[in-house]
């Protein structure tokens, strides 16, 4: 405990380093992020050594890199997507603005170049963390249902944005990352923002057409009208929900889950990985995945008013039950939660 303090604080004195760092910057040239030289980024990667790159997505490489004794994360916008240097820097001053517990930080960006400096996630993708990549260990469901939460509360968050909603358009585990301690934060958040109106929409019709497994995640009545709104969205983080719950692919997921609650079998989707799910509270988070997959935008419920809500309350009984997991009581506990049991059960 004491060590993981003495790095929270050093974390924090970073930040604090880095915000009078940008603070000085904008008095001195009249620009509100930190703004990356070619040199600092070429540098920064080794000159964009294979050896440095961690991923790779479809508006360009991401490479791991320190800068000012920091780790962060550089993303290279691909040549051909960029805007024009004015329309980027414009962009980028009102994304580097927008601060918040579960977003990607994006500390800056080097325009010349195309590129975005985003803090450095320690733990990944999400979607790492559910295939247990490189043997990590599997993420419990109280985790999950914490997960679920804080990616209804940055969705929230940029859906109020002002002065218009933005919408993220790719929400997807990919884009989802974990840091150091765990917490989730979307990423990618406003690229389709830093590029053309054409090729954000050809980017997104290249998903549909070329990329079967992000093709899973998008609106299908944005699909058939080409009008995107924030329950778009929606439609994505339900398929998200349920690849929480199960740790399968996306493709007809969501018709796959419906089938097995009819059948009341729905133990039986669910990731293995995972022994003590909830019953009662597992089935309500697979129902509201499942209405955030509606085919129409009207028939899904509102983020505000009922998604969060509902999906904090679970986070709530998560917490509870850890603190009760955890706790160095010596006689049994009884909790007020159904487990599934995972071994089958004769009809």
């Amino acid at each position: 405990m004491t060590k993981q303090l003495e790095e929270m604080e050093k974390q924090k004195r970073r930040l604090v380093e880095m915000q009078a760092r940008f603070k000085e910057q904008k008095m001195a040239d009249g620009v509100t992020y930190k703004r990356y030289s070619i040199r600092d980024v070429e540098g920064a990667t080794n000159g964009f050594s294979d050896a440095l790159k961690i991923g790779e997505g479809g508006y360009g490489p991401v490479y791991k890199a320190v800068i000012e004794n920091a780790s962060v994360a550089i993303k290279i916008l691909k040549s051909d997507v960029s805007q024009g240097l004015k329309q980027f820097q414009q962009e980028v001053e009102v994304l580097s603005c927008m601060r918040h517990p579960n977003m990607v930080i994006l500390l800056g960006a080097c325009p010349e170049y195309g590129c975005l400096v985003y803090e450095y996630m320690e733990n990944g993708t999400l979607e790492d963390r559910l295939l247990c990549k490189d043997n990590t260990p599997p993420l419990s469901w109280r985790a999950r249902f914490r997960i679920a939460a804080e990616i209804a509360t940055g969705l929230l968050f940029l859906h109020q944005a002002k002065p218009e909603p933005l919408v993220h358009r790719d929400l997807k585990p990919a884009n989802i990352l974990l840091d150091r301690y765990m917490i989730s934060k979307i990423s990618d958040v406003g690229l389709a923002r830093l590029v053309p109106p054409a090729v954000a929409d050809s980017f997104t019709q290249y998903h549909m057409t070329a990329a079967a497994g992000t093709f899973c995640y998008i609106d299908p009545e944005y699909q058939q009208t080409g009008m995107l709104g924030v329950k778009s969205d929606l439609y994505s983080f339900g398929v998200v929900l349920l690849q929480i719950l199960t740790a399968m692919p996306a493709m007809a997921l969501s018709h796959r889950v419906e089938k097995s609650i009819e059948k009341r079998r729905l133990r039986e989707v669910l990731d293995p990985k995972i022994s003590d799910w909830p019953e009662e509270e597992t089935m309500v988070l697979a129902q509201l995945a499942l209405q955030c997959c509606e085919l129409r935008r009207k028939d899904r419920h509102d983020l505000a008013t009922i998604l969060l809500p509902a999906l904090s309350r679970l986070r709530e009984i998560a917490t509870e039950e850890h603190e009760v997991h955890n706790s160095n009581r010596t006689f049994p506990i009884s909790v007020a939660h159904n487990s599934i049991p995972l071994s089958p059960i004769s009809s």
